[in-house]
Order: structure tokens, then sequence, then C-alpha cells
């Protein structure tokens, strides 16, 4: 079994409340490493057997229509990784 996953994140210039308030926990703890915190959604399409260039391609639709909003969201990554089972 396949995995194709789909990786968005909230556009560069867009504020990201919820990054910033993960960020102000860990400097709340003392965590002074990181400058910035950005969260975003990960999507796991499961497909029997090897990923098929059309699924790929399926899911690289997909994701601009329908798992990402265009306006605020940007499709970073699509790849495929081997299920671990």
């Amino acid at each position: 079994m396949a995995i194709i996953v789909v990786e968005v994140m909230p556009k560069k210039e867009l504020l990201d409340p919820a990054g910033k308030a993960v960020l102000g926990a860990l400097h709340r703890q003392k965590i002074d490493d990181f400058q910035e915190v950005r969260i975003g959604k990960r999507f796991e399409l499961h497909v029997e057997g090897v990923a098929t260039p059309a699924q790929l391609e399926h899911a690289r639709s997909l994701a601009e229509n329908l798992l990402s909003n265009g306006v605020i969201e940007d499709v970073v990554d699509i790849r495929v990784e081997e299920s671990p089972a």
C-alpha cells in the first residue's frame, strides 16, 4: 500500500495565530531555540499497491481545488510514501 501525502501551509505573507500561540508556549517554557512556528495540514491519501502517475495527478488536482484554500494557503508538497504496515 502506498500513501500520497499532501502538505498545505498558510501563505508566508499571512499571519499564523496558531503558530504564534505555540511559539509563545515554547518561550514560556524557556525554549528559545525557535524564532517562528507555522502550523499547516497534512493529508494522507491511501491507495492499494503502488501509486500510479494518474493517482498522483488526481491528488495534485484535489490538493489545489479541494484540500487547500488557494486564497490563504499554499500546497507545499505532494509525495508518495510507502505504508509502514
